[in-house]
């Protein structure tokens, strides 16, 4: 219809005799149409692939008008474009089912269906209940139904549902008036076949059968019971339920009772009911009010008596067994909380212990500048000599800047800096004291730059547009360097929460990491892990990507396939690229649409690796039983008065380094018995001659 006008007024031009009547009609009809057309043509031309969101807002418009040739005409348009989208064929197909109804044309849709989207158990359902419907012939069906079985589904509840109805089209073709017949052969042989692959080939390939709960035996012991009028088969099947770790539910013992009060007789009701109130650990009390029930109306004296006893005994147990439960989850909330409280006290304890030190560490240097040839005097000890020196004392000033305040060996380019001078900066950073009843409009920022110049004016201006910043604490070292992390509070705990969103935004090159201010003591589990970490179909996994790879290269890459919604790429903490992404589609078919055709793909020369987004399970680390005493730590070592040496390089042989005995080093570089790891007295190390020592080293 587009460009019509043209057309019809080169007709008027070519015609030598006036225009019939009914064509300035049909004209005039298709103007109309044209004009109701036009803005989702308009719009298809506009929008970029896949336009499923235009297509289905024609696809509605012409729904609700009724041409079933047009509808038609615009779904295969937008399948054309769109043919790995499982919803738009599964829509289509339901169209042409219920509207349609021509048999060539139905079936012929479902075979493309499948075609292009096996992996979507739907389409093949489907396509074997229009099989059914239009009188396909069964080997025919039994085909199709085998292809389905090898079209590699990606759950394992997807081969229960198609197992499923395979059996129920099986079942409605069987006779039931007769006794026997070919086709209750089959739908027995098929059930038992059933039963057989998801025991087999499902639970091998996803360590799962997908029907925990036996529906296709619970479906076969209804055929048996209800149709075939055989009990007994009924009640095998369900005993091989129950032995399926079932038994301990008691809506699996009920469904069981009320197929045997409908189609068995009271003596196997009864025998049922008893059996559930032994087993039953998840609703107990509900068994036991259905047993009593029974026994009221059907059941002697006797029955009432043995049912009333073997109840309260059941029900004083599980009390007695929840008491101790919740006297268990109490012990272990105490013990946690003693756990807690220790860890508080050791930090306290900690905490003023390195104070106390660093008190004595100041006492010391402040008794050796009142005496300044005492560290010369020393003969354990003898002084470093310096090149171009002889054998004198090291001068005082040289002293200084050898071992610093911690020991550590480090030479300034300038003149040596008083000590008064060179600690004043450290005391005057203020120290960090942080308020944990502010902890709800307090976020906690990590992985940011050592070297970062001004952190709290830095972070201000970034945190500035969640809302108003009360306050910045960014943590320092004892030399003044930054730490890499803040805390930063807000008056508003609604800005917290929007402050939230700037984690993993760069800063200076590194992701910054943001996340809720939680106390660790409190909630010593408390993780903070942003992304799912179960499977998302409308999620893809992308490895192997080069390093140089940009978001925008891969958004280019991606969008092709569908409407790409968020890109992640993984980095480790410095920020560096790992070649690993997160491509989030807007739903499920994009997703299966970009598998197929990116997998295997190569971008700048990398061969990528496309899969649908589902993480492995993460692996906790193993907790120390309660009560369990931890092994001692490794004993810290110990520096001479001078602190470290230039050199770690240890002169002792290897050959005693290896004794059984943990051995510690001491200041003159011999082997004495550490304090912390033996209870014993330490007993004097026997005296070695050289020849000794040459024994030692040939024996390795």
């Amino acid at each position: 219809l587009i460009d019509m006008e043209a057309s019809y007024a080169e007709y008027e031009e070519w015609s030598e005799e006036p225009i019939p009547e009914t064509t300035i009609k049909s004209y005039k009809k298709a103007l109309q149409q044209l004009e109701k057309c036009k803005p989702y043509e308009e719009a298809l031309l506009g929008a970029e692939t896949p336009k499923l969101a235009e297509y289905q807002a024609y696809i509605d418009f012409e729904m609700k008008a009724g041409d079933p040739a047009r509808i038609q005409l615009i779904y295969e348009r937008a399948l054309a474009e769109n043919c790995l989208v499982p919803d738009l064929w599964a829509r289509y197909n339901q169209y042409l089912d219920r509207q349609l109804k021509v048999k060539e044309l139905v079936l012929s849709a479902h075979d493309r269906a499948v075609r292009n989207c096996p992996w979507t158990v739907g389409l093949w359902i489907r396509y074997l209940l229009a099989m059914e419907r239009h009188r396909v012939e069964h080997s025919i069906i039994s085909e199709m139904f085998e292809k389905a079985l090898n079209a590699g589904f990606i759950q394992a509840t997807d081969y229960v549902e198609i197992w499923q109805a395979y059996l129920d089209y099986l079942r409605r073709r069987v006779d039931f008036t007769q006794d026997s017949s070919k086709e209750l052969e089959e739908l027995r042989s098929a059930f038992a076949r059933a039963v057989e692959y998801l025991k087999q080939e499902v639970e091998e390939r996803f360590s799962e059968s997908g029907d925990p709960s036996c529906t296709i035996m619970q479906n076969w012991a209804r055929v048996e019971a209800r149709l075939c009028n055989n009990m007994q088969k009924a009640r095998e099947l369900w005993d091989n339920i129950m032995t399926k770790g079932n038994a301990k539910y008691a809506n699996m013992w009920l469904e069981y009772y009320n197929l045997e009060r409908a189609h068995g007789d009271t003596q196997h009701c009864r025998k049922a009911l008893h059996r559930a109130v032994q087993c039953t650990s998840d609703y107990p009390e509900h068994v036991c009010e259905v047993l009593l029930t029974l026994e009221r109306i059907e059941g002697t004296l006797e029955d009432w008596d043995a049912a009333v006893q073997k109840t309260e005994t059941r029900l004083a147990r599980v009390n007695e067994q929840r008491a101790k439960a919740a006297e268990k989850e109490a012990a272990l909330a105490k013990q946690e909380e003693e756990r807690a409280e220790q860890r508080k006290q050791a930090r306290a304890e900690k905490k003023a212990s390195k104070k106390a030190k660093k008190t004595r560490t100041g006492d010391k240097r402040k008794a050796d500048e009142d005496d300044e040839g005492e560290w010369g005097q020393e003969e354990e000890l003898p002084s470093k000599r310096h090149r171009g020196e002889g054998d004198g004392v090291v001068p005082e000033e040289d002293m200084e800047v050898e071992t610093g305040l911690f020991g550590r060996s480090e030479k300034p380019d300038g003149p040596a800096v008083p000590k008064e001078k060179a600690s004043t900066s450290r005391k005057d950073i203020p120290k960090v004291f942080h308020d944990s009843s502010k902890d709800k409009v307090t976020v906690f920022v990590s992985n940011l730059s050592y070297t970062m110049a001004e952190p709290e004016a830095k972070l201000r201006e970034l945190f500035g547009s969640c809302g108003e910043v009360m306050e910045i604490r960014a943590v320092f070292n004892n030399k003044g360097t930054f730490r890499g992390y803040c805390y930063v509070q807000f008056r508003e705990e609604e800005a917290a929460r929007r402050a939230l969103a700037l984690d993993r935004t760069a800063v200076e090159g590194r992701p910054m990491f943001v996340s809720p201010c939680v106390d660790k003591n409190k909630n010593p589990d408390f993780k903070v892990f942003r992304y799912s970490t179960t499977l998302e179909k409308h999620k893809l996994f992308i490895s192997g990507l080069p390093f140089s790879c940009t978001k925008e290269e891969l958004e280019e890459v991606c969008k092709a396939h569908g409407n790409v919604k968020d890109i992640r790429l993984v980095t480790n903490r410095a920020g560096k690229p790992k070649g690993l992404a997160y491509v989030e589609y807007e739903n499920e078919a994009q997703a299966s649409q970009a598998v197929l055709k990116m997998d295997g793909l190569t971008v700048k020369d990398h061969v990528i690796k496309v899969m649908i987004s589902n993480p492995p399970l993460r692996k906790l680390p193993d907790r120390p039983e309660p009560g369990r005493a931890s092994l001692p730590l490794a004993p810290r070592q110990i520096y001479g008065a001078r602190g470290k040496g230039r050199t770690q390089l240890s002169m002792m042989p290897r050959a005693l380094q290896r004794q059984s005995n943990p051995v510690a080093k001491a200041e003159n570089g011999m082997v004495q018995n550490s304090p912390a790891t033996s209870s014993e007295p330490p007993a004097e190390p026997k005296k070695m001659s050289n020849a000794d020592f040459a024994k030692m080293l040939l024996k390795k």
